[in-house]
This record gives C-alpha cells, structure tokens and sequence, in this order.
C-alpha cells in the first residue's frame, strides 16, 4: 500500500521512523537548524594531486602523527616490508612502486595512529547516555581503545575487566544458550584471512552458521551472479588486464573516494589510447581528470590527465536496461559486421545465446530509453566504444549491487561481456571493485552463511569437526531475528554494524533485546552505545602495529579484489599494552565457549604459519599457503572462469534472459540512493565536507535534480523532509535536511549514508541477494515541515 502522488507526507505518523540530520540532532527528529556555514559549488579540479595532498597534510598535522604519518607512506602496501592499507581492496602495484598510496589510505591509516586514547579515565567520565548524543565523528576522534571494558548498567559507564573474565562472559553466555543458532558471529571486512578461518571455525565448532557480514550489505550480488554465469564469485581481471584493456567501463561507483588508487590506472588507460566509459547518475569528479600523486613531474607543473572519453547518467536502478540497450544494439550490428560479435567464443563456450539474443530482439528501443533513462543514441553509443574494442573490462561497485535486481543487472554485465568473448582474454574481463580492504578474503576463508557442502566436508576433515549443515543467518536475518528475541548473542568483530545496517532505529531496537552484545575495536564507535544487557568491548591491534606472538613478530594475509593475496606486517608500536591481535582475541573466546574443544587454539597464536598451514588442507587456492604467500607479491587465487573452465552446472558461461524491471515512479515520487561523502571511509567520518561535490560542512543534505527542486518549490539549500515508502506500506522520515542542486538525472535524489539509512525498510531487500536496498528507495521530498531555530 502506497500513497496516491497527491496525497500529503504525513507530519509523524505512529509506524514512521522520525530521525534528524546527524546523531547529535536525531532525539528532535529535525536537521540543521539554519545554513551558516555551509557551501556547495561546482568541484573543477583534477581529482587526487594537489588537492589531495593539502587534505593529506591538514589531517597529519591535526592528528600530531607528522612522523609517523610520514613514515607511512612509505610503508603501505609496500611488497615486500609494508602493511596493508585498511582502506579499499585496490590491488597493490607490481613493479616496484613505492608510493602506491592514495588520500583516502593515508587519512585512514593516520586515523588508526592518533595519539589520543580511551581509557578508563574516559569511560568514567562519560556515561553511555551521554556518549550516545555525540557524534559519530566526535566518538572516533577520541582516539584508540586501551583496554577490554564492560558495560555496568549500575552506573551507565563501561568499567575496565581483564582479558580473562571478558573471556568468561562470553564462553559462560554462549554454553547457557538453548541452541548455537541464538549466537550471530558477524564480521566486517577489515578481518585478515588468519583471523577470519578461526573467526568461522570457531563458529561452526560452536555449532551455527550464523555468519552475517558486510558482504550482505555490499557485494552479495556480484558473487551470486558471477558464480551462476560463469562458476566462480569473483572477478577474473587483474591489474595487467587494467594495463591492456582498450576499453574500460566503470559503472556505479566514484573512484575518486571509494578506489582512488585506481585513478592511476585509467590515467594510464588514457594515455595509451584506451576508451573510459564511466556510467553512473552522479556525474563525478573521477570521470574527468586526474593528477597522479606519485608522478612528480606532473605534480610540480600541476598537469592533469583525463580519466574519462565519455559519460553517461541513467536513472537509478537503470542500469539493466541500459547493458540491454548496449547489447541490443550489439546484436543489431552483427546482421552486417561480421566480427561485432564472437560467434567461436559463443558456440565454443556458452550456454542460451540463442534464447537471449531473442530477448534482445524483442525488447522496443522505446522500453529500454523509458526504463535505463537515457535515449537510443546514447546506448548506441556505447555500443560503438564496445564495438570498436578487442579487450574490454567493466568494473562496477555498490551503484549496481544494492537494488531488487542486482544480481540480474551483474548478470546483464556478463552477458555483454560474452558476446564479444570478452572473458579469459589478457585486457578483459568482469571486475567487481570490492569496498573494504579483505571483503573478498573474508568469503574465500570462510565466512557464509550460506556454506557450500564440500567446503564444510573439507573442514570436517581437516579440523576434525562436525559443521553444522543448516543455512545461516544473513545480516538481515540476523536483525529481524535479534528483533524476535531468537538471537541473544551479537559478537561483531571489526566495523560500526548498528550504522551499517539499514532500518537505523529498527537495528538499534533489535541490538538492545540481545542478552549479550560483543564488539571487537580499534575505536570507539556508535555499536559500542547501543548494546545488549550486557556488553563488551574488547580493543585489537590495528593494521598499521606490530603483532608479536610467542613465536616473533607475525604477519597476516589479506586478499585484494583482484584475488591477490599477500602478507601485510604491522610497523608501529601497539597503542597499549593491552590490545591484543584479532586470532588471539577468536583463540580466547572459542576456547572459553568450547570446553570440550580439540582444536588446538593456542598453537595456532603462537605462530600464524600454524593457521595457514591449516588453511591450506581447506581452501581451494591455497595450497603450499606457506612458502607462496612469504614470496615477493604473493599469490593470485585461480579463477577457473579465466582459464575458460565454467563450473557451472551446463559446464559452460551461463546468458541470462531475466526479464527488465520496471521501476518507474508515479508523479511525485523519486528515486534515491545512499552513498559515502569524499572525507568517510564506510561508517567512518572524517570531516563533514565532501570535496569532489563541492560540498563544505554540511551531511544532512540531498542532492536533486535542479528541476525537481523547482516543480517542489525547494530552493538550494532549501530545507526539506524526505519520506521514504515500503513495500509493505510504513513510511520512515528524516527532516530538515538540505537540498543541493546536482547534475543528476530528473526523477533521481542522493544522500549520504549512514544518515540516511533510516530511510531504508528491515523488509526492503533484495528476493535475489538479500541486500538492503539502500540504492532503490522510493521517496518523497518536499518543503520542510520544521521551522527553522
């Protein structure tokens, strides 16, 4: 149940959601109270170079971390003697480089270095009540946690506990459950692949497959598509595809804040001749030029290249037709040209041509410009860069995974690809760009809850457990079933889950039922205030420090989102004594929960190559896991799908034939969808500007097509409600935000998360992925109903 276009937004309805502007405001329900300060206009300059660097400097010396910020630059994602940066999954430079470092790296890693800390001084003097009115970014700026803390609801204030005793709690919670499936076990990406193989072993000793993770929530798409067209969840590219491709296409995502490191790689694309397509509703900053940071020479002369031949701007949710049109008018083409399309490659090595070339035939130009939002000519345009390219990549991001048919759209992406045979070819490929630093290798090592069978017979095997079978729980399902009161036990190791997850006050509601909330940290975040009856916080080591166990120094591996894994070793000195590394902190809570346990969790601390070896009897790829990771770059995973080896159950590339969805919105109504500003890493703020959109001080914003603000009455900076509408009829409301006019298509609004997932619906997600579906919200927007303070 919908209401008509003509009907009013209700002021506050009982079922909404009323949330304002930013946490500090959300009680009252209303944003900014006027625009003072704030600025938007029209960003002009080159992405990363100097603009970057001035960034870079102002965060360092706030920070007080000048030398060791320093130091890091020439420490991250260094082959042979760095650490891993904690940002993106950009895969690592191969030839030497020793400043493959990005704005966005360096802000996070000094993050992570701050000298200021939380300590037991600091929890005494502030009690949750009063921590949960600040903001998510005055909370992280408070620097590292020192110390395991627990929640005393006595006081409202977490009291310093020994290592020991938080050990007991959770082993002595868990035992006293009716069953493993009332615990949830979620992960976020930044778990190295040694502590997420314990992280899920743990688990399934426990007994549950109850294994949510930020997957969920980002890329779950991707992988389900990839693996159904093609037999495997990942890309096949790697990055000397990226250096010989002839056209690359890069779809629903900004690289210049969510993988700037890849702006090196489409400057490069450029010069060499190569052709950019970037396809997304936002026309960004990384579409146009770009300055290199590690290229001296174009520094110092301030000499941009171009990162873009072309635009294109569908309407959201739009981009299934869009590579339909593009596919259609490839198919057309081949009537007359013979090579447009690989008919070897298609009888060779796929499955259903005939039937989707049908589809694409009987699909009207008309159907696909009303539903991709972008004229005939545009598509054949792009059908004219495909044409004309013998290697192709098409690289996409959460722009396309999270709406209601994100797996057809990836699964319309491939079936591009394969009309030109563009897979297993040196230059070609498909290229999910994963978000967070081991996202990926935390699905290869393990972390599912929806595990094949011969992976759990492996590590039945080789582990000499018995694994549950039953699927588990996703991150959705997890939080409906926290909201039931089936799950009492939430233990999240690394990330901001309750600003992560959609549905923001149904999430908190849900979190607050659990008996038992445990968080795994390097700071102090919004999780850690909305917690269970009981709670802990137990502080790790970050990326960036040394982890030294009784056998030395240890090192852990990451996987990129090109299936490279290699070894990253922490440089600096612990923040405290205290903290200890991810594995030891699994080690201690499966030992307190599994007394009977015959797994042998305090070898594995001792020295990481014990895990690895464990891993290596378990996870295909990583055979000989020791010797190959401690080589130079360390290894890439094989893909079978690049070696045109589908295994898939036809046993070859599977074309897709999903019919279109239409999606379009009765008048009135837009389209909105969530996404991080330029000076945030995931749930992380840096500041409240967002430099590549022109924008100074201000997150409680949204960004509009300048026609719709003005068929709505809303002048720039106007303030505005925003009334998001379910499937099952609710509404949720944020208001007094801010309208900012945006080259944007008409019909189509955008905002930042984690703000504005209030107004994403528990229920709303995807029936093919499971994800919310923060990019596919239908709303409302109009004048403020808050008078201005």
């Amino acid at each position: 149940m919908t209401q008509s276009a003509d009907e009013e937004t209700p002021a506050a309805p009982a079922e909404s959601t009323m949330l304002g502007g930013s946490p500090t405001q959300a009680a009252s329900g209303r944003g900014p109270a006027s625009t003072a300060g704030f600025e938007q206009k029209d960003y002009q300059h080159p992405t990363a170079g100097w603009g970057a660097a001035r960034s870079v400097a102002k965060l360092v010396a706030r920070t007080h971390e000048v030398v060791e910020g320093a130091r890091s630059l020439v420490t991250m994602n260094h082959e042979s003697r760095g650490f891993d940066c904690p940002g993106c999954a950009w895969p690592d430079a191969t030839n030497g480089l020793h400043l493959d470092i990005c704005e966005n790296g360096i802000k996070h890693v000094t993050w992570e270095m701050t000298p200021k800390r939380v300590d037991r001084a600091f929890f005494a003097a502030h009690t949750v009540t009063e921590l949960s009115c600040w903001s998510d970014f005055s909370l992280e700026d408070e620097g590292r946690l020192t110390e395991p803390m627990r929640y005393d609801a006595v006081t409202d204030t977490y009291v310093p506990v020994s290592w020991a005793e938080a050990f007991d709690l959770v082993g002595a919670t868990l035992k006293s459950l009716g069953s493993p499936d009332q615990a949830a076990f979620y992960t976020s990406g930044r778990l190295s692949n040694e502590g997420t193989f314990l992280y899920q072993l743990w688990a399934r000793e426990f007994g549950t497959n109850n294994l949510p993770d930020c997957s969920n929530m980002c890329h779950e798409a991707s992988g389900r598509a990839l693996t159904a067209a093609i037999g495997t969840g990942k890309g096949t590219v790697d990055l000397l595809d990226w250096e010989h491709a002839e056209a690359i296409f890069v779809v629903g995502t900004n690289a210049a804040s969510n993988a700037p490191r890849m702006l090196t790689s489409l400057a490069q694309a450029f010069r060499r001749g190569a052709q950019i397509v970037h396809i997304n509703p936002l026309r960004e900053a990384a579409s146009r030029e770009t300055i290199v940071p590690h290229e001296i020479l174009a520094m110092a002369r301030f000499h941009p290249t171009r990162t873009g031949t072309m635009d294109v701007q569908p309407r959201i949710a739009g981009d299934m037709a869009l590579f339909r049109g593009v596919a259609k008018a490839t198919l057309e083409a081949a009537r007359t040209e013979t090579k447009a399309i690989d008919r070897e490659f298609i009888a060779r090595y796929t499955h259903g041509f005939e039937v989707y070339e049908t589809l694409c035939a009987d699909t009207p130009w008309s159907e696909l410009e009303r539903l991709a939002g972008v004229s005939e000519a545009v598509m054949r345009g792009v059908a004219d860069v495909y044409a004309r390219s013998s290697r192709t990549i098409i690289s996409w991001c959460l722009g396309i995974t999270q709406q209601e048919h994100g797996v057809d759209t990836v699964r319309e992406i491939v079936n591009l690809l394969l009309l030109r045979g563009n897979i297993g070819r040196e230059g070609a490929g498909p290229c999910p760009i994963r978000g967070h630093s081991n996202v990926q290798g935390n699905r290869t090592c393990g972390i599912d809850h929806r595990p094949k069978p011969a992976f759990l017979d492996r590590l039945a095997e080789a582990c000499g457990i018995d694994p549950p079978r039953e699927e588990g729980l996703g991150t959705v399902a997890t939080i409906e079933a926290m909201q039931r009161g089936e799950v009492t036990v939430f233990i999240g190791m690394g990330g901001n889950f309750v600003m992560a997850a959609p549905d923001t006050a149904y999430t908190f509601e849900a979190m607050r039922k659990c008996d038992l909330t445990v968080q795994v940290s390097t700071k102090l975040n919004r999780s850690h205030l909305v917690h269970g009856k009981e709670a802990l916080i137990l502080p790790c080591l970050g990326r960036s420090e040394k982890d030294e166990q009784r056998s030395g120094i240890q090192a852990v591996s990451v996987e990129d989102s090109m299936s490279m894994v290699h070894l990253s070793r922490g440089m600096k000195r612990p923040a405290s004594p205290l903290l200890r590394s991810e594995p030891a902190i699994i080690a201690g809570m499966a030992r307190a929960s599994l007394p009977a346990t015959s797994t042998p969790w305090e070898r594995y601390v001792e020295d990481y190559d014990n895990i690895r070896d464990k891993m290596a009897e378990v996870l295909d790829g990583f055979e000989d896991f020791n010797r190959r990771v401690h080589t130079r770059f360390g290894f890439r995973i094989r893909q079978p799908a690049r070696e045109l080896v589908f295994l898939t159950e036809s046993g070859r590339a599977e074309f897709s034939t999903a019919a279109l969805h239409d999606d379009e919105l009765a008048k009135g109504y837009l389209m909105l969808g969530t996404m991080r500003s330029h000076d945030q890493w995931n749930t992380t703020i840096y500041s409240n500007d967002d430099r590549y959109r022109g924008v100074k001080n201000l997150r409680t914003l949204v960004f509009m097509n300048a026609r719709d603000m003005a068929e709505r009455g809303v002048a720039d900076f106007g303030s505005v409600d925003i009334t998001s509408f379910a499937k099952d009829g609710t509404t949720r409301h944020v208001y007094g935000y801010r309208a900012v006019a945006y080259d944007i298509p008409a019909g189509n609004a955008a905002g930042y998360m984690p703000e504005l997932n209030v107004l994403c619906p528990i229920g709303d997600f995807s029936t093919q992925s499971e994800q919310p579906l923060t990019k596919h919200l239908k709303v409302r927007i109009v004048p403020s109903h808050v008078t201005a303070g």
